[in-house]
């Protein structure tokens, strides 16, 4: 695919947004996927790169085919390099192929899904995080999203064991971490290491389960539990103090979430000036809140009344759970 194109500055440190590589993972949405690329018109990324899956039946190849016509003409200057697969792969093994051929070609870069709506500050906010903390070894990943409930300071952004996915960012040195098939996880997880992670017994048990269901392979259509892990053993995330990126999926499409109470969150304006933080530091109560918000911690908290009315033990409640609340992966 070339050499890495380095993000170029405007001589004062700042990245300018249009130099940074955007990958836009797409399928059979021809809806969403046309709502996305329009915001990626408004960004004007020099170059693109689209990965799509390959229809699943044949009565998905003309909404395919209406997806790759869509992301094939760009309505601005862009140099557009695609990777359309023949054949369905699936979530998990096109979208780590795909990320595994954008971050070959690319040693930093964007990654928006067809449905995830980025605002224009998203993009700004990714190349300036992108550039201030390329050579940063404990940074691994810049998140869109936010779930912290209380602004806790002036800053524009905040450190977090979490890497969100629905809109994101990384770099090639991070992106060497990732494993699909997670087999770093029976040595980890057998460290002292491996409880000090989580702050609390129910965070500890819903991500001690769901990894080793994806070190067993029970999870088919995850790869972002391997990259989630991938993180969290390597470094810390960045989120933004507002959020940047709406989730617009939904619906008999989506693949995981289609019942998911954070779809469709408000996106805010980012400080003009980004506020950087003095302290490489783990935001411990947004970490608290985003276990609360995007995944199942909310419920988890009730299981015990759930246990004493149902006469089931915790184990099935955290399975039900996990089938309905299931980390996003891609419609």
């Amino acid at each position: 695919m070339g050499s890495p194109t380095p993000i170029r500055t405007d001589g004062h440190g700042t990245a300018d947004p249009r130099d940074v590589p955007v990958l836009l993972l797409v399928y059979r949405r021809p809806e969403l996927t046309a709502r996305v690329f329009e915001a990626l018109a408004a960004a004007r990324p020099r170059r693109l790169f689209v990965a799509a899956d390959g229809p699943a039946s044949d009565r998905d190849v003309p909404r395919c085919d209406a997806v790759r016509r869509i992301v094939s003409t760009p309505t601005w200057p862009c140099e557009v390099t695609t990777d359309f697969a023949h054949e369905n792969l699936g979530c998990r093994r096109r979208v780590s192929s795909a990320l595994d051929w954008f971050f070959g070609a690319c040693d930093a870069g964007i990654v928006l899904e067809d449905d995830c709506l980025p605002s224009p500050d998203f993009f700004r906010f990714c190349a300036a995080m992108l550039e201030r903390y390329r050579d940063d070894s404990r940074i691994v990943h810049v998140s869109g999203e936010t779930y912290r409930r209380r602004r806790g300071s002036s800053c524009s952004y905040y450190f977090s064991k979490y890497a969100l996915i629905w809109g994101w960012a990384t770099w090639r040195r991070a992106w060497r971490f990732f494993d699909l098939e997670m087999r770093g996880w029976p040595a980890f997880q057998a460290q002292p290491e491996a409880a000090a992670l989580f702050d609390t017994s129910d965070e500890r048990a819903y991500w001690h389960g769901t990894f080793q269901q994806t070190y067993e392979g029970r999870l088919p259509s995850a790869w972002d539990y391997a990259w989630q892990f991938a993180c969290m053993t390597q470094g810390l995330s960045i989120h933004p103090a507002v959020n940047l990126v709406a989730n617009i999926g939904s619906g008999s499409d989506a693949t995981h979430t289609s019942a998911h109470p954070t779809l469709h969150r408000a996106v805010g304006p980012l400080d003009a000036d980004l506020r950087h933080p003095d302290w490489v530091v783990r935001d411990r109560e947004a970490d608290l809140d985003t276990f609360d918000d995007r995944f199942p911690g909310a419920i988890l908290k009730h299981q015990r009344t759930w246990r004493h009315q149902a006469g089931r033990p915790r184990r099935w409640a955290m399975r039900q759970l996990r089938r309905v609340l299931r980390p996003h992966a891609r419609g």
